[in-house]
């Protein structure tokens, strides 16, 4: 309490020598006493301050429980003119829940230099999320530290609701940057009604049977960018959801996983369409799809992908290296429903792709009898059965378009 106190007492005098008002926990102690003490910060309201969650009260021994020393750093920080620092430095932190919600006064870095680990007591979630970065703009989470999840205890209790690990939502112009993520209990990020956000040389690592442990998920985002990334969990890669438009993805090394997915489509009522979506300059690795367009056959509302490039992708023994699915159902409960598909798929490009396959069929394009795929482009298509046989193929279902420069037995359209 001492130490908390003393950090109030600090704020205080910035905010009167900069005139800058610091809301939140420092509004309600006017009457603390106006003098400087010992305490976390390293500078002024108009200067970098610098929250150091140890001087806030957190232990670093991975189990007492250091969610408050956070929480206070980052509502500090939040609640100041100027940029600020929240500092995790090297050891191991254990926390619950976190929610650095916005807007905040001025910028905020969150520096992860050490290892935060997600509290496996479920309830404490509520249903929400571990680490939720909400209605924030010009946010920065960098460092080399880690986000481990601690996922692997959790994950076969199918019947919980399970947190993401890390949330961006309502956030423009935000960068994540050098973390490792590991073991979420369920999504590793995801970006979900955001703006300019950027997703570069991180790490994200989950065991291959690990379930719904997508590495990042986006959706009703726009101006999204993820580069120089390895990924490998138990589900996507990269997913990109309704509502998505201007994704960028390159330099991505994908694998275990199930690749990089567009969708799911048609699962909600009123989804958003998907709308140019770039992926280039990746490699997919022993992954079970290689770059993927799925929707569910039984649609509840019309939706429709387009302007989707895929281009210079090397495949090293995937499964399915190329797969549009409308008849996605992983729930196996569509056999009996004949509902209209109204999911649109258009003006699809897949360019210099090249490497092996672990099944004979290297592309698959299955679209729907009732809205064909159309303006669908394979170019320089050279994806190999790596089986005994070479007997590679295409399946190409009610899709419509072209193909130039790609292995004969690939050029289906």
């Amino acid at each position: 309490m001492a130490i908390r106190n003393n950090v109030i007492r600090v704020l205080f005098v910035l905010t009167v020598v900069c005139g800058a008002a610091y809301a939140k926990r420092s509004a309600t102690k006017a009457s603390a006493p106006v003098a400087a003490a010992p305490g976390p910060a390293t500078g002024t309201s108009c200067h970098p301050v610098t929250f150091d969650i140890i001087e806030l009260g957190a232990t670093a021994d991975g189990k007492t429980d250091s969610t408050k020393a956070l929480q206070d750093a980052w509502d500090a920080a939040c609640g100041m003119d100027g940029e600020h620092t929240v500092l995790i430095p090297m050891g191991d932190f254990m926390t619950g829940p976190l929610n650095f919600s916005g807007p905040c006064k001025g910028y905020v870095t969150i520096q992860l230099d050490g290892t935060l680990l997600g509290s496996n007591d479920i309830p404490k979630y509520n249903q929400g999320n571990w680490i939720e970065i909400l209605h924030v703009d010009n946010i920065v989470v960098n460092g080399s530290g880690t986000l481990d999840g601690q996922g692997a205890s959790v994950w076969e209790d199918e019947c919980k609701v399970l947190p993401n690990s890390l949330v961006l939502d309502f956030v423009n112009n935000g960068t994540v940057s050098g973390i490792k993520l590991v073991n979420a209990k369920f999504f590793h990020i995801n970006v979900y009604k955001s703006k300019e956000v950027t997703i570069k040389n991180v790490t994200i690592t989950a065991v291959a049977d690990s379930p719904n442990t997508d590495g990042i998920h986006i959706g009703d985002s726009s101006e999204i960018s993820v580069a120089d990334a390895t990924i490998g969990t138990g589900d996507d890669c990269i997913s990109i959801g309704p509502g998505s438009e201007r994704i960028n993805i390159q330099g991505v090394t994908c694998g275990p996983g199930q690749g990089i997915s567009i969708g799911c489509m048609g699962r909600f009522k009123d989804e958003k369409d998907i709308t140019d979506i770039t992926v280039r300059n990746c490699v997919l690795r022993n992954t079970t799809n290689g770059v993927r367009i799925k929707s569910y056959e039984d649609v509840l509302s019309p939706i429709t992908a387009s302007k989707l490039t895929f281009e210079n992708i090397k495949m090293e023994e995937v499964a399915n290296p190329i797969i549009v699915d409308q008849k996605y159902c992983p729930e196996k409960t569509c056999a009996d429903k004949k509902g209209a598909n109204t999911v649109t798929i258009k003006d699809v490009t897949f360019r210099n792709i090249t490497g092996t396959s672990m099944t004979p069929e290297a592309v698959s394009l299955l679209c729907s009898d009732q809205l064909p795929c159309s303006g669908m482009e394979l170019l320089d298509v050279n994806v190999e059965y790596a089986g005994k046989d070479n007997k590679t193929m295409a399946v190409c279902t009610n899709a419509k378009g072209v193909s130039k420069g790609s292995l004969e037995a690939l050029a289906c359209l």
